[in-house]
């Protein structure tokens, strides 16, 4: 027929429009439950168009047809009839099923290669991959609104979610570029949807990271540098830093630290993503920490000089003296220390002071913790504990039973009510309730009345020797987040008002939409447009700005 050159006047017509029937009932009868579509039914299909092309190849080169037009023409109504007839049916269900729980990467594989014919598909299959990750990554953020305990977990599945997700586009796309944007982009969406939320969790996933010793064993490096990808999504970088400043002056101040080594590598890897300034006061909180060790050295040989050294002073004295302003800002809580103790501040101050003249030390006693001796039934024991709880127990030496009056009489000032008495029910909780009860409250409960007694169990008995006591005052509050967050807020407010201010001394004069546009610009934080409104208003009535007369909407800056 070729020879006879009735091959594609006669004979390819037909067998062109019998194949493109025969392949569209085929297609049908296949997808014939469209509305009920089922991961077997997407991945059978599947194997079936591979199969068919792969058929037909093997058929235009048994009958001799490979030097024809036919090959290209069949392959495009095989593309036709298996695929783009049915485009979106098959890109919505192999995403959704392909990429759900079941996945199978052989067959996310093979529907990228078929879908890869036609640049329609492609650009579909990004499309509905893009809502695919938000739609899950949505219902793991938001899952942790209604169930709280959630959040313990979220960061943890949101690497596991990203890992999945990257090995998909790397070994099943192709490390296609349009997918890894789509992936990003999806991510920053949904990880920002709780505002705010997502920063505070990654900064606590570091916290507990670094204070696990295993945690420093098992690739730490690369467990850093997968928490930097997913911190490069949100948008509130200075809710992690409030909250990373936080919880390093806890572990710096109650050694809780597993790793200095590992400490300075999250800082370096910090610094390299968001710049020096973004770990400024962070690294000053290091320096302020060896310094006070050398302090504390310096203070022990000023000690051993005075008469009668070791019998005047014989407790074991280390200070931190911390920066105001670099580290986390904490109400002092007032105690009374008795002569004894309040000698080591009186002489410490002296030593101080003589060294740097015009600075003031404040005393934060709610971060400080003792080891100490004890007796129970004649044996001995070594309890570390906070302050608090040392002041508390130190009262058990002049007698054996105290009621709540009389412990509160003996540590606080009188007046005094709020954040320390609530320090002081804390504390009495964890010394009468909690796993180490050296103390026991009568009558039993776990809250602490003004009507409560508590005497020293001289039955307490342990295997070990030295006992560490749960101290409270390292455990998160929900008012010390809500302090954050709002130190946070005060803070966003004052760079706003210094965007405004700067943007407006370089113009003179703007409109409204304008200036806010800009000051979204200059700010590294998601501010609102009511916020960003409010603050103008402000510098308004702080005569920084002024409207124009004729225009309401028009500003000038006032010199």
């Amino acid at each position: 027929m070729v020879d006879l050159d009735i091959y594609e006047s006669y004979f390819e017509p037909k067998f062109l429009q019998e194949s493109k029937d025969f392949y569209n009932g085929e297609a049908m009868r296949k997808l014939r439950f469209i509305s009920s579509i089922t991961f077997d039914t997407i991945v059978n299909y599947l194997d079936f168009v591979a199969e068919k092309l792969k058929e037909e190849e093997l058929r235009i080169v048994a009958y001799g047809l490979a030097m024809t037009t036919t090959s290209k023409k069949i392959e495009k109504i095989l593309e036709k009839e298996l695929i783009e007839a049915h485009l979106d049916v098959l890109v919505n269900n192999c995403v959704e099923l392909l990429f759900g729980d079941r996945k199978n990467f052989r067959h996310i594989k093979l529907a990228y290669q078929l879908f890869s014919r036609l640049p329609e598909a492609i650009a579909r299959m990004c499309f509905c991959f893009n809502a695919f990750v938000k739609n899950r990554g949505k219902a793991l953020v938001n899952l942790s609104t209604s169930d709280p305990e959630k959040d313990k977990t979220l960061i943890k599945d949101l690497l596991d979610f990203k890992d999945t997700m990257d090995v998909i586009v790397r070994e099943c796309l192709g490390s296609n570029q349009r997918f890894a944007n789509t992936l990003k982009d999806a991510f920053e969406t949904f990880v920002n949807i709780r505002t705010n939320k997502v920063a505070e969790l990654i900064a606590k996933h570091v916290d507990s990271m670094l204070r696990d010793a295993y945690n420093l064993e098992v690739s730490f490096d690369q467990q850093i540098d997968k928490l930097l990808v997913l911190f490069r999504f949100i948008h509130g970088k200075d809710i992690f830093e409030a909250f990373y400043q936080r919880d390093l002056s806890k572990r710096l101040l109650g050694g809780k630290s597993a790793s200095v080594d590992a400490e300075k590598l999250v800082l370096m890897k910090l610094k390299q993503e968001c710049g020096g300034a973004f770990t400024s006061k962070l690294e000053a909180m290091f320096k302020d920490m060896e310094l006070s060790r050398e302090l504390t050295a310096s203070f022990k040989v000023h000690l051993d000089k005075k008469e009668n050294a070791s019998k005047t002073y014989p407790i074991d004295l280390s200070v931190s003296v911390l920066t105001t302003g670099i580290w986390p800002t904490y109400l002092p809580i007032e105690l009374l220390l008795g002569q004894d103790l309040r000698a080591y501040e009186d002489v410490f101050q002296e030593f101080y002071l003589s060294k740097h003249t015009g600075r003031k030390l404040t005393w934060q006693h709610c971060f400080g913790h003792c080891l100490l001796r004890a007796q129970f039934g004649g044996e001995d024991k070594e309890l570390q504990v906070s302050f608090m709880q040392a002041l508390v127990l130190m009262q058990f030496n002049s007698k054996n039973t105290f009621s709540y009056g009389e412990i509160r009489n003996a540590i606080l000032p009188p007046k005094l009510e709020g954040t320390e008495e609530n320090e002081l029910r804390r504390t009495l909780q964890s010394l009468a309730c909690g796993k180490i009860r050296v103390l026991t409250k009568s009558p039993k409960g776990r809250d602490v009345l003004d009507t409560d007694s508590f005497a020293l169990d001289e039955t307490f008995d342990h295997k070990l020797f030295r006992l560490k006591i749960n101290q409270v005052q390292w455990k998160e509050t929900f008012e010390e987040n809500v302090n954050t967050q709002e130190k946070v807020n005060q803070d966003r407010q004052y760079q706003l008002d210094a965007a405004a201010v700067r943007i407006m001394k370089a113009r003179k004069t703007m409109l409204h939409n304008a200036l806010v546009n800009e000051i979204y610009e200059k700010v590294n934080f998601p501010a609102s447009s009511a916020e960003t409104k409010k603050r103008i208003e402000s510098l308004i009535e702080r005569d920084y700005l002024r409207r124009d007369k004729e225009n309401p909407i028009l500003y000038h800056y006032v010199a």
